[in-house]
């Protein structure tokens, strides 16, 4: 306990100071989440909402495919970009690796199946009592689309939550495609994992903390916006 309380004090401390390493990592950690989270959102709802006005029986393999990538290893993801973006990969030219921008590819390609398999599904829930309604009213095919997406507006914001939910507590892509290099690529999860190691606990439980709170905070955001845009 003496170690949380510890821990506690110095998070408030060096919040309260406006310490500008901690405002530093929580600046970057948004910035890359915010990022990866808006490109996952463009992309999932758009691949998902085009599979669920489909017939699910001539798609059935990119659902499954779709739904295993859903439960994509972060370590996994990493290795995949790492090898893309190194030196000796094809896109090794870009010099993007131990970037932000490889950080947020990374955590796009951990966010997009999340986003798009939760998309599929509510769009699909809607389809068919929607789609029917809009026919016998006589919309056309593009009108109907629209309705059945709008009609699932809300469990498409509970997809993006997720997705970002995802993203903003991710420790292993992240950390292998962006190196924890202080002042560029070191986020809260990174530095979490570096303070531990260096056995300065109480600064890594202050850093968990201030991760939660941010979590916290963002998430109560959404949900308010998801439950007026119900109302």
């Amino acid at each position: 306990m003496a170690e949380i309380w510890a821990g506690l004090a110095q998070a408030l401390t060096l919040i309260m100071t406006l310490n500008k390493e901690l405002l530093g990592i929580i600046f970057l950690s948004l910035y890359v989440s915010g990022a990866a989270v808006l490109i996952a959102a463009a992309l999932g709802i758009s691949i998902g909402a085009w599979i669920g006005i489909r017939d699910s029986r001539r798609l059935r393999w990119l659902e499954k495919t779709i739904y295993t990538l859903m439960g994509l290893p972060p370590v996994v993801a990493g290795l995949l970009i790492y090898l893309l973006l190194a030196n000796h990969g094809p896109l090794g030219p870009l010099d993007l690796l131990f970037s932000p921008a490889a950080m947020i590819i990374a955590q796009t390609v951990l966010a997009v199946p999340i986003i798009t398999g939760l998309t599929m599904v509510a769009v699909r829930d809607k389809n068919s009592e929607v789609r029917e309604t809009a026919v016998t009213l006589g919309a056309s095919a593009k009108m109907v689309a629209f309705t059945v997406i709008k009609e699932a507006k809300r469990p498409i914001s509970g997809a993006v939550i997720a997705g970002f939910g995802r993203v903003i507590a991710e420790v292993g892509a992240v950390m292998m495609v962006g190196g924890n290099i202080q002042g560029h690529t070191r986020v809260m999860t990174t530095a979490i994992v570096l303070e531990t190691r260096k056995g300065n606990f109480e600064l890594a439980i202050g850093l968990g903390i201030v991760l939660l709170a941010l979590a916290f905070i963002i998430n109560s955001l959404l949900y308010t916006v998801q439950r007026e845009g119900g109302n």
